[in-house]
């Protein structure tokens, strides 16, 4: 058997384009077909997107948050401060809603309902091995673009700490834990679907 030196140029049969009666390739067509589904779902698809998570109509524009009063029966100075604070921290960094000192069109405000620390469990000397440190909010968020998302609930979050430590060691550290899930439990609840 020889080998030929020069490249074979020559088509096979399975390379051969087939055209329609008119002389057009169908593939041709292909590009086209795809970029026309491609426009119609770009334009009949409303895509709401963040890279924080959020999800936030467009026709909403500013946002307010009104302090959160404590109305706990244990009340920890600061404390409304912090919380307020953390809120308006989380939104600014997770959205691009301009503040508002009024009432935006999207709204927080609450109150911190209950500040305490109880016992957990009970070691076998009849003393609290672990106690349970709690802070609870209740929040109204009001949307006014879709008041179908406004929502009024109570968030509840805790920690538990060694009771051989007093409250007052781990108060800071731990009020500064709850408030951090306080927020993004509030922030999802709003935003995040």
């Amino acid at each position: 058997m020889a080998f030929r030196k020069e490249p074979f140029t020559g088509k096979s049969k399975s390379m051969e384009l087939k055209c329609d009666r008119r002389g057009r390739n169908p593939l041709m067509i292909l590009p086209f077909i795809l970029l026309t589904g491609y426009i119609l779902l770009l334009n009949s698809c409303k895509i709401s997107y963040s890279f924080s998570g959020a999800s936030i109509s467009p026709d909403v524009k500013t946002i307010s948050i009104q302090y959160f009063q404590n109305r706990a029966s244990l009340v920890q100075p600061g404390l409304s401060q912090n919380l307020t604070d953390a809120l308006i921290d989380k939104c600014k960094s997770q959205t691009n809603l301009g503040f508002v000192n009024g009432i935006g069109d999207v709204n927080f405000e609450g109150e911190i309902t209950d500040y305490n620390t109880r016992p957990l469990t009970v070691s076998a000397d009849a003393q609290a091995a672990t106690n349970r440190f709690t802070i609870t909010v209740r929040v109204k968020f009001t949307n006014a673009i879709d008041p179908d998302l406004s929502y009024e609930q109570s968030f509840s979050r805790y920690e538990d700490y060694d009771s051989a430590l007093s409250l007052g060691d781990v108060e800071d550290s731990l009020s500064e834990k709850i408030i951090e899930l306080l927020i993004e439990d509030i922030f999802n609840k709003a935003f995040v679907n």
